[in-house]
């Protein structure tokens, strides 16, 4: 086991400062922030993508716009390594797998790259008007469904017909305007007549009418014709799910896999693996035995290429997947401590923070965990480590200093996060974001440092607004430019903040092998980290939001650090 020190992950997306990856390069380079990292987790934004921030994947190539290898380069010179997101279940349709398909159909060698929703259900329910199979109910009664109706995109093939493709998350279907001269490719059409469809179809496009439900009036003999033009001549936007099955999923993987060690990844974040192992009469999220063969398997790509795999996955408490994760020699999300800092703060105890890092200890859970990050904070989470009066009231908090719900299929109660940055969760309180930071730091793991977090970045609306549906996350998402990022080093909170980096960063006694103890009394909490060669205890008081930090050599007695906040 190294002794390292388990230093802090910095984590943003590569246009988050400035205008491209070398401005956070930059920044990174500054002699304040120097030090204060050792990771750097770039999120998937820096690839080839298009849609969902960087998550619907055309490509794994850089983002010529955003990144260069010479950026990754100078990371690699700080001493700065590298963790990167593959997403396992889903690819873009602009990749070029499945826009083979679009072109060839049955004769493309992708045809079962991606997951056929009939060939899927074959002899499992019955065919629909429609065109796809509608499973029999109880096959599909323990499948999680992300969005209303089944999870399928109809995906028109060059011979005419439309065959469904499983698509677990976003989809679009997108026709583009047409002018006379198109339509009169479709056989003997006066240039009048072709005229007169062209701005009829036009208009119904620009009220959102798909072709077949356009009325044509006294042209309806054009229907049919217009119809088959409009729909042979779709575009799609979306991410399509990947077929485990087949053998070239998995060169994908092992190429994909390749290309991130190649960057430079020493840690690869799994993005909604839980969802790739599908089964007939099977959950389609977290399949057991299916989720773990899939991990496994991954796993021993991984392992060559010096690469650690950190899933990604929410889950109550109760539920215990981050223990059988942990359990399997993985590590895991700690998405459990930013609302146990908030509660910690508004109840004034930290009674269940000792519980949380005393278990993490006993059983050996290798975190990372964070305050903020790209999404949103997790609270349903707690479920079972919380009852559920205290998460209610810890989401109402929240959500009073500006935070946002967002109900999924209608329900806010099953939905698991709330979406604000950390700053304006915690009130926009400088106290509390140094003691949140500090009780971070102690807690056993790997720190992950969103940049709003650390520039103490507020609540987002007018991003927010601009985003439109859908665009709640955008709250906590501010890119911050040259000047922001001045102007917050000003700031006696990020100043503080990066000196409890520098001091996780640097000091050895946070290193794997080191002993991690925890006390709580009343509204004190102390967390303890001992090597044979120096000690690092935090004092913590959530009564008043007081605290100390002291890193001690343990031969000689003399104060390495100290840090307090009265």
């Amino acid at each position: 086991m190294s002794k390292k020190p388990l230093g802090a992950m910095f984590n943003a997306y590569p246009d988050s400062i400035g205008s491209k990856l070398s401005d956070t390069v930059e920044l990174l380079h500054n002699p304040e922030l120097r030090g204060a990292f050792s990771s750097f987790y770039i999120l998937p934004s820096v690839f080839n993508t298009d849609l969902d921030r960087g998550f619907s994947l055309i490509d794994y190539n850089l983002n010529e716009l955003l990144a260069s290898r010479e950026d990754l380069e100078e990371l690699k010179g700080e001493n700065i390594d590298l963790a990167l997101d593959f997403i396992l279940n889903h690819a873009s349709v602009l990749s070029g797998q499945f826009q083979d398909i679009l072109k060839n159909g049955d004769n493309s060698p992708y045809r079962d790259f991606f997951i056929d929703w009939n060939r899927f259900w074959e002899g499992c329910g019955d065919m629909t008007p429609e065109g796809y199979i509608q499973p029999r109910q109880e096959l599909i009664r323990d499948m999680f469904f992300r969005k209303p109706g089944l999870p399928i995109l109809m995906v028109r093939f060059p011979d005419g017909r439309d065959v469904p493709y499983w698509n677990t998350f976003y989809q679009e279907v997108r026709y583009d305007r047409v002018d006379a001269q198109d339509l009169m490719t479709l056989g003997d059409m006066q240039y009048g007549v072709a005229d007169a469809l062209a701005r009829q179809v036009n208009a119904a496009l620009d009220a959102g009418k798909t072709p077949k439900e356009m009325d044509f009036g006294p042209l309806n003999r054009y229907q049919d014709a217009v119809v088959s033009y409009l729909e042979g001549h779709r575009k799609y936007l979306g991410q399509m799910d990947l077929n485990i099955r087949s053998p070239l999923v998995w060169d994908y993987y092992r190429q994909t896999l390749k290309t991130l060690a190649g960057y430079g990844a020493s840690i690869v974040r799994l993005d909604a693996f839980a969802y790739a192992p599908k089964e007939v009469g099977a959950k389609n999220f977290l399949n057991d035995p299916g989720t773990w063969k899939l991990l496994d398997r991954v796993a021993e790509i991984a392992q060559p290429l010096g690469i650690t795999l950190l899933p990604e996955i929410h889950a109550s408490y109760g539920e215990k997947i981050y223990e059988l994760l942990a359990s399997k020699g993985y590590m895991v999300y700690d998405f459990f401590l930013p609302g146990l800092v908030i509660d910690a703060m508004e109840r004034r105890s930290g009674a269940f923070l000792k519980r949380w890092a005393d278990e993490i200890v006993a059983k050996n859970i290798r975190t990372v965990n964070m305050l903020g990050c790209h999404d949103g904070i997790p609270l349903l989470d707690l479920k079972g480590l919380l009852d559920e009066d205290s998460i209610g009231r810890l989401i109402d908090t929240v959500v009073a200093r500006g935070g946002y719900v967002k109900n999924l299929h209608g329900q806010k109660n099953v939905y698991y996060q709330v979406n604000a940055t950390y700053y304006s969760a915690l009130g926009e309180d400088d106290r509390r974001m140094l003691l949140a930071r500090a009780v971070q730091l102690f807690m056993p793991g790997k720190p992950q440092v969103w940049y709003l977090d650390l520039f103490a970045g507020r609540n987002d609306y007018e991003a927010m607004r601009r985003a439109g549906a859908g665009g709640h996350k955008e709250i906590n998402r501010t890119n911050l430019s040259k000047a922001d990022i001045q102007s917050a080093m000003e700031r006696d909170v990020v100043r503080r903040q990066l000196e409890l980096l520098r001091m996780r960063s640097c000091c050895d006694v946070f290193c794997p092998e080191a002993a991690v103890t925890a006390d709580a009394d009343g509204s004190r909490l102390t967390l303890r980290w001992e090597t044979e060669a120096q000690q690092a205890e935090l004092s913590a008081d959530f009564a008043d939001l007081s605290f100390s930090i002291t890193v001690t050599d343990r031969s000689s007695g003399e104060s390495l650090f100290r840090f307090v906040q009265k």
